[in-house]
């Protein structure tokens, strides 16, 4: 089986985690919704990579709420630090019996190995799950106008690291909304919620910051 993290752990406002360093405690807060014109959901360091093919699931086109984990970095019970842990677009609220990696293209789960995932690049810190519809925009505007609307000098003053929020396709209200991205670049994956009938509950990309 490819490696799959302990989300059901991991997605548990409260739920405390502790390695030889101290300890990190899991906050949920909701980031808005994002919008899917298409239904379709790409995985993404939109800095860099918003031509990123999208997750060969869909789901109907619509308004999904998304939510940032937030792992509060403890030493000695004192804050320290925090760090997004994961970042999920919620599709429904039922809750999620099984989880499955989300895969984009040709990519084949049957090709991995134990403890294999697939992932995306990150080399800019930010994360998202959006639709290509919004990233499709990203992709035609010019370095001074991202840098400008996603990498402002100042961020907004928020309890997720990274959050920034911007319509980009006012036609449809397509969005993006990124999250620093755990610990910085990396490649990070994405998995699947669905339900015990087999309906998808979210997409979660796992920033792999607490300890397993």
């Amino acid at each position: 089986m490819p490696y799959t993290p302990d989300l059901d752990r991991l997605l548990t406002p409260g739920a405390c985690f502790t390695d030889e360093h101290g300890g990190y405690l899991i906050e949920v807060h909701p980031v808005g919704e994002i919008v899917l014109p298409t239904g379709r959901v790409v995985g993404c360091d939109p800095l860099v990579c918003p031509e990123a093919e999208p997750f060969t699931v869909t789901v109907p086109p619509g308004r999904y709420p998304a939510r940032a984990w937030v792992a509060v970095v403890l030493r000695e019970d004192t804050e320290v630090d925090r760090r997004v842990a994961a970042f999920e677009l919620v599709v429904s609220a039922e809750p999620t019996s099984r989880w499955e990696p989300a895969v984009a293209g040709d990519q084949d789960v049957a090709a991995l190995g134990a403890d294999d995932y697939f992932g995306y690049g990150v080399d800019a810190g930010a994360g998202t799950l959006a639709d290509p519809t919004a990233l499709g925009v990203l992709e035609s505007w010019d370095y001074d106008r991202v840098e400008q609307v996603f990498i402002p000098d100042k961020l907004p003053s928020s309890p997720v690291p990274g959050l920034i929020t911007a319509v980009l396709d006012e036609a449809s209200g397509a969005n993006v909304v990124t999250v620093a991205t755990g610990w910085g670049d990396g490649c990070y994956g994405t998995w699947i919620g669905r339900t015990a009938d087999g309906r998808v509950t979210s997409f979660v990309t796992d920033f792999m910051v607490v300890p397993e």
